[in-house]
């Protein structure tokens, strides 16, 4: 976690002439897919939260007090949906903002019933996303004295990039605040639930990575067949041969300040033992949340049976806002198949092709899929079955863990 001094740049600039986005939006009235994929093309998450920004700018005097009852030293975060509903205030813009930002990342909207006219409700949203987080437990005592807060949100593009962090007032000025330097205001953060974002996300990947490979249908069918009667007959005397995260810290999770606590998951890449296709698996490990911090999850990270010469490669990886989901797995998912396609015969170099697998995914990384989206935080070449790996540091030098095998008996 980067070290964060209490200082706060701030340009104020009449609202109506920095900004050209209407806070009174007319309801989307969304029923189709068609409409959907209109939102998806050129329309950015940090938009999204900028309409909600200025919407809580202007009804801050309505909304302050469930505000301030709710967010305390305990908890500093609130259900937007939720802050919304117990002020009375129309949530309109919310959820619209909630559509946009589902198309955005690559997420599914599961409706329960479409009505045009009215716009989508809260119960038209099996999940709501945003949330609304107070910056820094430090800034608590001053907002609950009366202080009046800015209300910020993450910017589009890579966060390396970023100049400043746009907020505003509840007179409707922005404030320009310093990236990486905590703000001596009180400060109110448009965020998403990180955790339901990122597992939804991880799903929508795995799914999308089940449906880019395995063999064709009546392979598949015939795999299956004999998958299960394998299972009938063997599984009961059969060990399950995996290797477990025992203890990890990072040295830096990549976030500043308006990113609030980090979300990290695992990316373990492979080749198939049966076919040359590579394997791709995500793994959640939503208890790693800050950098210098010891962890001790004693969580399964691989299982060997589905990787070929025992050996397989770990990236670490941290959700950010600008994911696309259903993108990045696509993007993955055809990194790999290019990479391994281009090797005439795979068996020739052995467990090496995992490294050039991996290698590949990174190299596509910053230049075809990130803007903001998730950060690399290290990588694990050439993990094998049945090692153990004490303070094993990742390629990068900013993970440090210790990995070891386990073999799940039998009943």
């Amino acid at each position: 976690m980067k070290n964060l001094s209490l200082s706060l740049l701030m340009l104020t600039v009449p609202l109506f002439t920095a900004t050209s986005y209407s806070v009174n939006a007319q309801p989307l009235g969304l029923s189709g897919s068609s409409e959907l994929q209109q939102i998806n093309q050129g329309y950015s998450v940090a938009e999204a939260k900028r309409e909600i920004a200025i919407e809580l700018s202007r009804q801050y005097t309505q909304i302050a007090p469930v505000l301030q009852s709710n967010i305390n030293q305990y908890s500093l975060t609130m259900d937007a949906d939720q802050v919304f509903a117990q002020s009375k205030i129309d949530a309109q813009t919310l959820h619209q903002a909630e559509v946009k930002i589902r198309a955005a990342k690559g997420l599914s909207i599961n409706t329960k019933s479409n009505t045009p006219s009215s716009g989508y409700r809260t119960s038209d949203i099996d999940n709501n996303l945003v949330q609304f987080r107070l910056a820094d437990v430090s800034m608590l005592e001053a907002w609950q004295q009366g202080e009046s807060p800015l209300f910020a949100f993450e910017p589009d593009g890579d966060d390396k990039q970023w100049v400043n962090i746009e907020a505003y007032d509840i007179d409707g000025n922005i404030h320009l605040l310093d990236v990486y330097q905590l703000p001596q205001r009180p400060v109110v953060v448009i965020a998403l639930d990180k955790q339901s974002v990122i597992g939804e996300g991880l799903a929508v990947m795995r799914k999308t990575f089940a449906a880019g490979t395995g063999p064709s249908k009546a392979e598949s069918l015939t795999l299956r067949h004999r998958q299960s009667k394998s299972l009938s007959t063997s599984s009961e005397d059969q060990a399950i041969s995996t290797t477990v995260l025992k203890r990890i810290s990072l040295q830096d999770d990549q976030e500043p300040w308006i990113s609030g606590k980090a979300e990290i998951y695992a990316i373990v890449t492979g080749v198939n033992p049966s076919r040359d296709e590579p394997v791709l698996d995500i793994i959640e490990m939503p208890y790693l949340d800050y950098s210098d911090t010891q962890y001790y999850p004693n969580q399964i990270m691989i299982h060997w049976e589905r990787y070929r010469w025992a050996a397989a490669d770990l990236v670490l990886m941290e959700h950010d806002d600008g994911t696309n989901y259903k993108e990045l797995a696509s993007a993955l998912l055809l990194a790999a198949e290019q990479i391994l396609k281009a090797i005439p015969d795979p068996e020739v170099q052995g467990f090496a092709i995992i490294a050039t697998i991996t290698n590949g995914i990174l190299a596509a990384m910053p230049d075809a899929w990130f803007t903001n989206d998730d950060d690399y935080v290290d990588v694990y070449y050439t993990l094998q079955e049945g090692e153990t790996y004490t303070n094993h540091s990742g390629a990068g030098g900013n993970a440090n863990a210790h990995f070891a095998p386990l073999t799940i008996q039998p009943r």
